[in-house]
This record gives C-alpha cells, structure tokens and sequence, in this order.
C-alpha cells in the first residue's frame, strides 16, 4: 500500500475525511440507520419460503441463528475498519486500501448494479406486495405492461411494482433535501418499525399461543433436521430435482433470511457525516445488528407458536394455509389475522409498509455516498462527486440510483431480486472480511481504535461459512447467481477503460 495510504489510515479523527459534508448522524442516527435498513420487509414474508424449503421448524430457526451469528461478527469485523477509515463510501473504502482500487471499484460497480438498488427495488416490490391487503388490484398478477417472460422472470409494469417505484423517487426526492431531512425520517420510521415488531413478538407471547399449532410443531421439532436427511430442491429454472443433505439445503434456505438482515453495513456509507465516528461507527453496528437479530429470532418462534409450520395452498383458513402457504407469503399478517381476526391482519399490513418505507429511506440515503466516493476517485460519472451547493447532499448520485432502481423494480419478483442480491453481496463480505487480514498484516502500526471482537478466530469462520453458501447458491440458484457473478467480472474491463481515462494506478 502506498504512502498516501499509510497516511489516510492514521489520520487523526479531529481531521474531516470529507470536508464539504456535514457530520450530522449522532449515535442514535448511526444505530437506527442500521436498524432500519436491516428492518423492511423480510421477516414477515421469507419464513414462508425457507419453511418450504427445509419443511422442519428446528431447521427453520436454524436458518435464523445461523443468519444471526454470520451478522454479527460481520458487523464486529467492519467496526474495526470503520473506526481506522471513517470515509464517505465506506466498504469501499476498506476494499480500496486493503486490496487495491480493483476490488474497491467492483464492488461500487456491483452496489450500483446489483446490491443496493436490488434491494431497493425488492424492499419497494414488498411495498406493493402489503398494500395490496388493502387494494385488491396491489397483485403481481394485475399488469399494466407485461414485457414477457424471459428464463422464468416476468418483466413488465403491475400494480405492485408500480406503488414500489412511487416510493423510492419519492424518498429519492426527500433524501436530495438534505441529510437531516434523511435522517429525521430515518428515525421516525425505525422507531416505529421497531415497535411494531416487539409488539407482534409481546401479542404472540401475551395473546396468540395456539396449543394446534404448538403441538404440530414443537411435538417433533427436530424433524428432518438430521445431517443425514435428504432434502428435496430443484435445480434452477429447469425444474430438475435434486436431494440434498441438511447443510446444503440450510444454506440455499438462507437466502431469506440472510437478505433479511442485510444492509447493516449501509452506516460505513455515510461515515464522513457520523459524529466522532471511531467511536459511534462500530458501537451503532454491533447495537444495531444484536437487537435486530434477536427481534428476528423471536418473531419466528412466535410464528411457530400461532402457526403451524405444515399446511395447504388451497386451505380456506389461515390455520389450515399454515406458515408455508401463507396468502401471498404474508406470515406476520397471517399470524396476526390468526390472533386478532380482521384488524390485527390490517394492523400487521400498516406496520410492514411503514417498516419498508423506513428500511427504504436508509438504503437510499446510504447507497449514493458510494458512488460519490467512486467518482471522487475518478472511477465514476464525474457529476456523482458532485455535492449539492445549497442540501449538502450527492442529488446526482441519488437520482442516479433511482432511476436504475426503477429498472429492476420491473424485472422480478420479490422472491427473484433478493436471490439476485444475495450471492453477490457474499462475495464482497467474504472479500472485505478478508482486507482485514491483508491490513492487518501490512499496516501493524495503524491506529485501530476498536480491534474486531474474536479475530482471528471469528472473521475466519465467517468466511469459511459465507463462502459455503455461495458455492451452494451457484450449483443449486444458477439463474441468479451466475448473472451476478458475471456482472461482477464485468466490471473488470470497465475498471481498466475508466481507470485509463482518469489516470488511476490499476490494481
């Protein structure tokens, strides 16, 4: 690494990495940005598919703790470069230094194509998913331009992407106004989001056991959770089934929930607006990701103590739909329909689009901050540097973000864009992770205000496990997970041609 380099990590923190942006997000701004991009949609929708996937309720909370602990120590491990490198554009800053402007550079080419905006998009897709509680015409089903289907994705306009699209450019719009603005709402929703998951979790602990639901499934818990059960999956968009051990079909079931947790990490995005931020950058990630974490666990259990885990498509109940065939997914509102008829599945809809109108909010006020990071270094559209004069915010990056955002929203489902997301936001973790090591190694000197709890032990499981699940999600996903990883090698050549034209070092 070069000298510059050296001297960018031991800057003093009194020194501002990113001058022209204010230091705004206190540690309660830092903490509810994690908390609120991790809390959208998720919870209340992937129990369904991963219990039809591992159609064992031990394996479904499985699926969570293991989500848990890979967050967890993902978080810790990122605290430590946030504290050394607290720059706007986080990740890819630590990519940057760690292993060279390459790395740094796919990994924004990824974010812009794939990761952020894939979640954005899947996060407002949601949107439309739980408006449609009150709007029968909310449905994937109710196209207003269906393009086709091309590899078994609908590509077209419906009434449920519609109504995602209409929300991100309108929290684009407030997020342009100025970070405070961002935040306040920011703050708002997660408050809200997050009270209305503790009270889904107080009602079933309170008011919903269901002793037919509990029986079914606590009665044989552990069943098909053994290592030598095989487990039936199909094979891509061919429809070819293939059995599978327990370890494999957990890790194609983590899809999920691992999306479910994601964007924790969107903090480092906005570091050079965090106040002291060696100190509230890895504070707000572990506070954020521990509490989000155990909210998701219990919810699922609350799930499997007001439903049963089996059921039937066409049942006329929602006792008899149970947990895997829940109307349209919508567990949390089916579990809340089971306790308190009409209103509470009502009540339920109402908390889930506010949470994902937060979750939105944090996502797209994080994302931009890379790519304004990006082409600082010349590494991008030159107009992303670009801060605007009078709202202090990257609006061209924003708009930017959006208007790509609003492509994906119409060429997948829920279901389809979180797998796109996915497997490429584990190689970068894995690649991240790893940057610790190298900076370890390279840079025994540099200040580190916080070390990662459990290094070298802990990071090193996290990338045995991460690296696991993709090799799992490429033979058994393929359809989403190679275009992933060949936009990911895309960027390669488009690295080169950008780096030439802005006189930057290659890797």
């Amino acid at each position: 690494m070069s000298t510059s380099a050296d001297i960018r990590l031991r800057a003093p923190s009194s020194e501002p990495a990113n001058p022209e942006f204010v230091r705004g997000l206190g540690l309660v701004s830092s903490t509810t940005l994690v908390m609120g991009s991790m809390i959208g949609s998720g919870v209340y929708i992937v129990a369904a598919d991963i219990a039809r996937s591992v159609d064992s309720p031990a394996l479904l909370i499985m699926a969570w703790i293991v989500t848990g602990f890979l967050t967890i120590v993902g978080a810790l491990s990122y605290g430590e470069l946030a504290a050394m490198m607290p720059k706007a554009g986080g990740q890819y800053v630590y990519l940057r230094e760690s292993l060279g402007p390459l790395w740094g550079f796919l990994y924004g080419w990824t974010l812009f194509l794939v990761i952020q905006t894939g979640t954005i998009a899947a996060v407002g897709v949601a949107f439309g998913k739980f408006l449609g509680h009150f709007m029968a015409s909310g449905s994937a089903m109710t196209w207003i331009w269906h393009i086709g289907n091309f590899g078994g994705v609908d590509v077209g306009i419906n009434t449920q992407n519609l109504a995602g699209i209409v929300i991100i450019v309108l929290l684009t719009a407030v997020n342009i106004f100025g970070l405070r603005t961002g935040a306040v709402v920011q703050n708002i929703f997660t408050i809200a989001k997050v009270l209305a998951l503790l009270g889904l979790v107080l009602a079933g602990i309170f008011v919903g056991r269901n002793p037919q639901a509990v029986a079914l499934n606590f009665t044989n818990f552990w069943r098909n959770a053994s290592l030598g059960a095989q487990h039936a999956v199909k094979v891509g968009s061919s429809g070819v089934t293939a059995f599978v051990g327990t370890l494999t079909i957990l890790a194609v079931a983590q899809v999920g929930s691992l999306f479910s947790a994601d964007a924790w990490n969107n903090v480092t995005f906005t570091a050079a607006e965090v106040k002291n931020p060696r100190r509230n950058l890895p504070l707000s990630l572990a506070l954020g990701t521990g509490i989000v974490i155990v909210l998701y666990i219990a919810a699922n259990l609350i799930y499997l103590n007001v439903l049963p885990l089996d059921g039937d498509p066409n049942g006329a109940t929602v006792l008899a739909r149970g947990i895997k065939y829940a109307t349209q997914d919508r567990v949390g509102t089916a579990a809340m329909l089971q306790m308190f008829g009409p209103l509470g599945a009502s009540l339920m809809a109402i908390a889930i689009l506010i949470s994902t109108f937060g979750c939105n909010n944090g996502l797209i006020l994080a994302g931009a901050r890379v790519y304004y990071a990006m082409a600082k270094d010349g590494l991008f559209f030159k107009a992303a540097g670009n801060i605007h004069p009078k709202y202090k915010t990257p609006a061209f990056s924003l708009i930017l973000q959006c208007i790509w955002t609003c492509v994906l929203c119409i060429s997948g489902s829920y279901n389809q864009l979180l797998n796109y997301v996915i497997f490429a936001v584990l190689i970068f973790y894995i690649l991240t992770i790893g940057g610790l090591f190298i900076l370890r190694f390279k840079q025994p000197n540099a200040e580190r205000p916080y070390k990662a709890f459990g290094y070298p032990v802990l990071p090193a499981i996290y990338i045995a496990m991460a690296i696991f699940i993709d090799v799992v999600l490429l033979r058994y996903e393929p359809q989403f997970t190679w275009p992933g990883l060949i936009i990911v090698l895309l960027g390669i050549p488009v690295y080169l041609i950008w780096s030439r034209k802005s006189h930057v070092a290659p890797a």
